[in-house]
């Protein structure tokens, strides 16, 4: 079978340059092209775009060798007709992308650093990419494993990896736990923002007027990344959440070091959280018929009666009286159980307030010893 020109040399260079065993100088192990990364250098992700939106390794740029259509052409010519015809078939359909592919990569990198590729199992479409790089003169590795690997250290991690102290927000909802964050997290306290990962407001509204989720995996990935940040002697703040956020769930020993820690107890007068979450749901008009399916589903818990009454509020877009009265028969009877005994209490009035208290109830939680803390 004839190739294109430029496919043929580019084979014949790839063949060359693997009996010489150049090969194994541009793969590395998934350390060494993490600390790679922590220095700054740009990770590439050479897997279809379907596989990239799936999960990756955070902060990857995806470079597609095959697109998602081409992928199963060369997925299915292997099947039918075995692993040469699937490769000529990926030498034909990658070399027109060739310049374009590289210039991608060119106009990303930083200076100084090597680009790392990986694709899932760390096998052609990485290795393919890893060499076209270096034949370009753009320093290039590999990820040996690929994104397999990656996936089973972050399961590794989470199953025996250690990280440092999390001091746990609670409270009402509405309260203003996540705004506190991201003010704690502008003063440069460690913050772990579980609702900012998962994509989720974690109630039974949390997702309106947001982005999908990612998926589990991602999840796990950017939870993975945020936390090994965090030295065992160091510590975090977060949010108190349940184990699911929305449709991504806590890893099971990462959500039991969550309740290790006395927790900070927040307070706020009702009309305070009404506020808030008013402002945290400003396309409220846009959102009305997503808001209604929502409380349908609350008519086991509420009756149907409850539930009319919340339907006449929206739609008069009573949005004050709808909030309170969402507050006082749902969410107040359903979350009050989850004060903690171990706890320090902070009451606040508007979030955008002065913090001093929560300051000092934080001093008070990391000077008192944990208690339980295995991991």
């Amino acid at each position: 079978m004839a190739f294109p020109g430029v496919a043929a040399r580019l084979f014949l260079e790839y063949k060359a340059v693997t009996k010489k065993g150049f090969m194994m100088k541009l793969t590395i192990p998934l350390q060494t092209a993490l600390t790679l990364r922590d220095k700054g250098a740009l990770l590439v992700d050479a897997r279809s775009p379907a596989e990239f939106s799936a999960a990756t390794i955070p902060g990857a740029v995806n470079v597609p060798l095959l697109d998602d259509d081409q992928r199963r052409e060369v997925g299915t010519l292997f099947r039918q007709q075995g692993k040469q015809a699937a490769r000529l078939l990926g030498i034909r359909l990658v070399s027109p992308k060739i310049p374009d592919l590289v210039n991608r990569v060119l106009q990303t990198k930083p200076p100084n650093l090597p680009v790392v590729v990986f694709c899932w199992r760390g096998g052609m479409r990485s290795r393919t990419l890893t060499q076209l790089l270096d034949l370009a003169g753009i320093p290039a590795r590999q990820i040996s494993g690929g994104h397999k690997v990656f996936r089973k250290h972050v399961l590794d991690f989470f199953a025996a990896g250690h990280w440092g102290r999390l001091v746990v927000l609670r409270g009402l909802t509405g309260v203003g736990k996540t705004i506190i964050l991201q003010r704690l997290a502008n003063e440069s306290w460690p913050v772990v923002d579980l609702e900012a990962l998962a994509n989720h407001r974690g109630s039974a509204f949390g997702g309106l007027g947001l982005p999908a989720q990612p998926s589990q995996k991602m999840f796990e990935a950017m939870l993975w990344d945020r936390l090994r940040h965090i030295p065992e002697s160091g510590f975090a703040l977060t949010e108190g959440e349940s184990r699911h956020i929305g449709r991504v769930v806590q890893p099971a020993r990462f959500f039991e070091s969550l309740q290790l820690e006395k927790s900070l107890w927040i307070h706020a007068p009702l009309q305070v959280r009404i506020d808030n979450i008013l402002a945290d749901y400003p396309a409220r008009d846009d959102l009305r018929g997503q808001i209604r399916s929502r409380l349908l589903t609350l008519k086991e818990r509420l009756g149907k009666e409850a539930v009319d009454e919340l339907e006449k509020l929206l739609e008069t877009s009573r949005w004050k009286d709808l909030v309170r009265e969402l507050m006082v028969r749902y969410y107040d009877p359903l979350y009050r159980h989850t004060l903690p005994e171990r706890r320090v209490e902070v009451t606040v009035g508007q979030p955008q307030g002065d913090l001093t208290a929560v300051h000092q109830a934080i001093r008070e939680i990391l000077e008192t010893p944990a208690e339980g803390r295995k991991q």
